[in-house]
């Protein structure tokens, strides 16, 4: 095998295994810095090393040995140069425990560290964006525009929250059953908010990251099966009424198909009986919220054998619900393009241009393509190009970017 194989083979093994690895790391350093470290130190250890020797029978388990390893290795230098007391160096990084991988009794790594990036001692918006980077590993960049956020706030926002977890000693922990309650919704928001960016990358080739998909998924059914309350299986079911089109969602190049296009022969059935099961245990708990709502207007699309047999008066009802609970503008154009599928083209555009006129979602790609979509249904070809273009300025995937430029072209003109 060559060196360039072996390279790709260790890309490969980083994408499914460096977040998982960096979680232990995390739990046997007792620091995000140190393991971060560490973890690029291992795979820079199996650049050198796995060329020759080959590739491990559990790479996981050999990175994060190779990780803590070096960490202790570092450790005793600096303890060398740092300390007057002969015996420091002899002890440095002793008290870290070796990797167990087969012991019964060590909670999940990356389940931890989600609860501990949730700790209410975090700003909310912080333990958001520090769980998407340090369990899932999307970019600083790719984070601020989920949050529609610069950068730069983004990144103190990330550094500030590892420096309360360092100095405030927050536990990496999973809490005890009586505190879990109260840190689920912030947990919730998390899991969904990596479910999103693998269903819909936010920026590269690729329109879905099914890694983080699946993880999120992963994710969801360790957190139901810990703490089976009624928002937590109802995440979990529209995370899998969603995942339940992914075969359906790409052309075989790539290229984006909307909803109304689907070949529905392609959608997981096991998957849509899965999750439309759980919005029924959801819904009768009489306790539901948000996720359950929006779990159940999924179900509702998945049902449908075509698009024209979509029940459009259920879903707007649905929306109505749950912008009671939870009034958003996104909830608000959702219910809005529900409305033009149910009511035509121009009533949705009302609701949508009442949006945009009051600013929340100027910034928003979804909204000005929604806009650009009814005005090419009612003909406004001109006010339809300039939001397309609006939309496309505002896309980083490049799947949506041809979608929208095939729109533009479909309208003609420059």
């Amino acid at each position: 095998m060559t060196a360039a194989d072996f390279n790709r083979r260790i890309e490969a093994v980083y994408q499914s295994e460096s977040r998982a690895v960096l979680a232990t790391l995390i739990r046997l350093l007792g620091d995000f810095d140190r393991a971060e470290e560490a973890l690029h130190d291992a795979f820079r250890a199996a650049l050198e090393k796995w060329p020759e020797q080959g590739l491990p029978e559990n790479p996981r388990a050999w990175l994060v040995s190779a990780g803590r390893f070096r960490s202790i290795d570092q450790l005793r230098r600096q303890a060398r140069f740092d300390s007057f007391d002969p015996q420091t160096h002899d002890t440095a990084g002793e008290n870290i425990p070796a990797p167990d991988e087969d012991d019964p009794g060590v909670a999940d790594d990356r389940l931890r560290l989600i609860f501990t990036c949730c700790h209410p001692a975090l700003a909310p918006d912080a333990q958001i964006a520090l769980t998407l980077r340090e369990v899932c590993g999307l970019t600083t960049e790719q984070i601020a525009q989920a949050f529609l956020t610069p950068v730069p706030t983004l990144a103190q926002r990330i550094v500030r929250a590892k420096g309360k977890i360092r100095d405030a000693r927050i536990p990496y922990e999973v809490p005890e059953p009586g505190e879990l309650a109260e840190r689920l919704e912030t947990v919730l928001r998390v899991i969904y908010l990596v479910f999103n960016e693998g269903y819909t990358a936010s920026s590269g080739s690729e329109l879905m990251r099914l890694d983080l998909a699946s993880e999120a998924i992963r994710l969801g059914r360790l957190l139901v099966e810990m703490l089976p309350e009624t928002e937590a299986i109802g995440l979990l079911a529209l995370m899998l009424l969603h995942d339940s089109r992914r075969a359906a969602r790409a052309s075989p190049t790539g290229e984006l198909i909307i909803l109304e296009e689907q070949d529905r022969s392609l959608w997981n059935r096991a998957q849509i009986e899965e999750g439309a099961a759980m919005v029924e245990r959801a819904l009768s708990s009489r306790r539901f919220g948000p996720y359950s709502l929006q779990a159940a207007i999924a179900a509702v699309h998945c049902e449908a054998p075509r698009a024209a047999d979509t029940d459009w008066n259920e879903i707007v009802y649905l929306y109505d619900v749950l912008l009671r609970i939870e009034h958003t503008p996104v909830v608000e154009l959702n219910r809005a393009v529900a409305v033009a599928m149910r009511d035509g083209p121009a009533a949705g555009l009302a609701l949508v241009d009442d949006l945009l006129a009051r600013g929340d979602l100027a910034g928003y790609r979804l909204a000005h393509a929604a806009r650009a979509d009814l005005c090419r249904r009612l003909g406004r070809t001109a006010d339809a190009r300039q939001a397309y273009t609006r939309a496309l300025a505002l896309t980083q995937s490049e799947p949506e970017q041809q979608f929208l430029r095939r729109r533009l072209a479909e309208l003609g003109g420059d």
